[in-house]
């Protein structure tokens, strides 16, 4: 018996329903609401960056009242919009009962770049992943959060390589109306406009409202008629220009972030800034002070009071200086407003006050004027102290007020989507809902949510109960978790081949056959890919070339390499990373065992550490402040292989994975490389090799296997941003 169909009424709520999901990235991490956008338009979901809101663009409002009479696809519409919702409206939330203060005076969180989605590319690298999942996880856990940044209109660079094998640059242009960002608009229904005084301009600018969850991220835009070209395309692309673009940026940034804050009625307990892009936040926060009748010493006391400040760079090169001419130029109003002399306003970025020929620092700028400050990990927490110890000469070492705070990963949000099946399937059958089995179409969230009464899927996800029961096998088998793995590499494999198919734009007759050919899906898969600063390293495997040929053309035990990354437009030498490993991949002997992908981004990032076998790092310790894309790589059985630096310093148990070397590294750069370079061929050929071909009677290699489950075990519930964040909320956010 047929079923009714939808009402108009039925049909107009679930489409307005998707239109609002759409504009919330919400759905980046949860796997129904992606299939349904994907089912929507397939080759649109490929082609546009998996954007939801271009998709709905894509298919006309009736298509979509068609398509919503199947009653399958509705009730699955539905289903997602019952979770969004709830997940909206949730009351019983970790912050809500550990942070309730926050609610009402939540914590404002500045960064430079955002990475959420390849949907909006607004984020350079890690800096901006990392703040991107950390606004994630702060929706997750119901804490009082709002981001600040700036809406670079033509977000990072794309990249290609030319005949030369040299990375070159273009931008495309980010179109609000087509990216999941609606405009802040003020009581009458205009754009809500603020401005700042950049050297003797005002520069105006409105902004635009990322819906993260629960919680907005306002990115600010000065491309407005009022502003001359030059100000207009201040935020035209993310770390663009020179010094003086940079410095504007920055006070945009800085001080439009608080003004647009006080504009929106918002006052923030907390202004937490993620590098010391953000740091003029500190000296609007003082003007505002002084404007109602303190001092500048009381001003600068009571601002100390609500900043905190997080480093993420060992690199000198990575802070932010200005010279005094600059500084004199672009923040000529505030020393007005400070009253300060122009030497005094240098001093706040100075180490030494005296020293007039030292630069001004965003960093030491960001120190001076917040009530804490913290590295990403031990180590380097351990490395900041000692950088900044001279700022602090009457402390000891151990008394330099950097603590640490170790990054993590947004678990769902990096969860690729056959692993999210697979745990839906396991959990389905092994008690997930009370010892029944659940339908095949169970959607995940209710896999999740039964697995306790009460208890969210992010919560359970995170936990070190859901990823102990790794240590069963009767609960996965390694038959299962090493088909799994197959079923990832294969992934990986089949996409690389498209992008690389792609990368040859001029096709001929037989490409398609040969490019199906490329690379061995029963091959150990190394992966390596991240921005190509020259501390990374990126080469040096291949400073042992004729051993790691003999090691890729070993036919009993094959090996084979997937590179990706970005260097900077301005940086040459990474640039000529890229042009080395290229010109290996095209001209050398590990031809067919070594490829490079173009265009590295979040998406080329989730199919490399979901398919890779090992994740390959090594920078030149200590200069990783702490690294994320090992984390993203362990939730799916990819096992790192890496120098003892960052995070993994903290992570490797000798059962976990791989380490290149020991906890220290000599002091002199030529002999570090030299004897990292012997350590990781060693590593390799004496212990990752050995252990992935150790294969039983079933052809299992079960000592492999075994590392997969500590990885997931010891890995996965500590490096992520559900802990993170409540350890920022816990230590920082909640005490001054």
């Amino acid at each position: 018996m047929s079923q009714p169909s939808l009402t108009a009424a039925e049909l107009t709520e679930l489409i307005a329903g998707l239109n609002r999901l759409a504009r919330n990235l919400w759905w980046t991490w949860n796997q129904e609401a992606q299939e349904i956008f994907h089912e929507l338009s397939p080759r649109g979901w490929q082609n546009l960056y998996h954007n939801a809101v271009a998709v709905m663009h894509e298919v006309s409002d009736y298509e979509l009242r068609v398509r919503l009479q199947d009653r399958e696809f509705a009730a699955r519409v539905r289903e997602a919009l019952r979770l969004f919702n709830e997940y909206l409206n949730e009351k019983n939330t970790w912050g809500a009962k550990n942070a309730p203060a926050l609610l009402r005076e939540p914590v404002a969180y500045f960064s430079a770049e955002f990475g959420f989605h390849e949907t909006l590319p607004i984020a350079a690298g890690g800096l901006g992943i990392l703040a991107g999942d950390h606004a994630k996880s702060a929706s997750d856990l119901g804490l009082g959060f709002v981001g600040i940044s700036l809406f670079y209109r033509e977000g990072y660079f794309q990249q290609t390589i030319n005949s030369d094998n040299w990375q070159t640059e273009y931008y495309t242009h980010v179109n609000p109306r087509n990216v999941p960002v609606e405009p802040v608009l003020d009581a009458k229904g205009e754009p809500l406009v603020c401005s700042v005084k950049i050297g003797t301009s005002q520069v105006y600018f409105h902004a635009w409202r990322v819906n993260v969850g629960r919680n907005p991220v306002y990115l600010l835009d000065t491309n407005r008629p009022e502003n001359e070209q030059h100000y207009r395309d201040l935020t035209l692309r993310v770390y663009g220009g020179d010094s003086v673009t940079r410095i504007m940026q920055e006070m945009v940034l800085g001080v439009g972030g608080v003004r647009l804050l006080r504009a929106l009625g918002v006052q923030p307990s907390t202004f937490h800034m993620n590098e010391g892009h953000a740091a003029f936040l500190t000296l609007e926060l003082v003007r505002e002070k002084m404007a109602e009748g303190k001092t500048f010493a009381q001003a600068a006391a009571g601002t100390k009071t609500e900043c905190i400040f997080t480093t993420h760079t060992p690199v000198e090169a990575g802070h932010d200086r200005f010279s005094s001419d600059l500084i004199n130029y672009a923040a000529q109003k505030f020393e007005t407003q400070l009253k300060v002399t122009h030497v005094e306003f240098m001093a706040l970025g100075r180490v030494d006050p005296k020293n007039d020929a030292e630069p001004f620092c965003m960093t030491v700028l960001a120190l001076k004027l917040s009530r804490a400050a913290n590295g990403v990990s031990e180590l380097h927490g351990q490395v900041s102290r000692e950088m900044w110890h001279r700022l602090y000469p009457e402390k000891s070492l151990n008394e330099v007020p950097i603590g640490h705070i170790t990054n993590g990963i947004h678990l769902l949000g990096w969860m690729k989507g056959p692993l999210r099946r697979f745990w839906k399937r396991k959990l389905a059958g092994n008690g997930g809902n009370g010892g029944q089995s659940l339908p095949s179409n169970a959607s995940e969230s209710t896999v999740f949510w039964q697995r306790k009464p009460g208890v969210a899927v992010e919560a359970e996800i995170n936990s070190p109960e859901f990823w102990q029961r790794l240590a069963d096998p009767g609960f996965i088998s390694d038959e299962e978790l090493w088909a799994m793995r197959y079923r990832l590499r294969r992934e990986l494999i089949e996409f690389s081949r498209r992008r690389l198919l792609l990368q040859g734009q001029t096709l001929r007759q037989g490409d398609f056959i040969a490019f199906d050919h490329l690379l061995n899906p029963d091959a150990l898969t190394i992966g390596f890919a991240r921005r190509f600063a020259t501390y990374k390293r990126a080469p040096l495997i291949f400073q042992q070339f004729e051993n790691i040929v003999k090691v890729c053309n070993d036919k009993q035990h094959p090996v084979q390499f997937i590179f990706a990354g970005k260097a900077h437009p301005r940086d040459d030498e990474g640039k000529k990373f890229i042009q080395h490993i290229i010109h290996l991949s095209k001209h050398s002997d590990l031809k067919g065992h070594l490829v490079f992908l173009e265009n590295y981004d979040v998406h080329v990032a989730r199919q490399m550490v979901s398919g890779c076998d090992v994740w390959l790092n090594n920078p030149r310790r200590p200069l990783e402040a702490s690294g994320t894309s090992g984390m993203k790589a362990g939730c799916h059985g990819c096992l790192n292989l890496s120098i003892l630096d960052g995070w993994w310093r903290e992570g490797y148990d000798g059962t976990n994975g791989f380490a290149i070397g020991d906890d220290s590294h000599p002091g002199n750069v030529e002999e570090q490389d030299r004897l990292d370079s012997a350590n990781l061929y060693r590593a390799l050929t004496e212990e990752v090799i050995p252990c992935y071909f150790n294969r039983d009677a079933h052809g299992l290699p079960r000592q492999w296997i075994a590392k997969i489950r500590r990885a997931m075990i010891t890995l996965v519930p500590q490096f992520n941003t559900w802990r993170m964040v409540q350890e920022y909320a816990q230590k920082y956010y909640l005490t001054k």
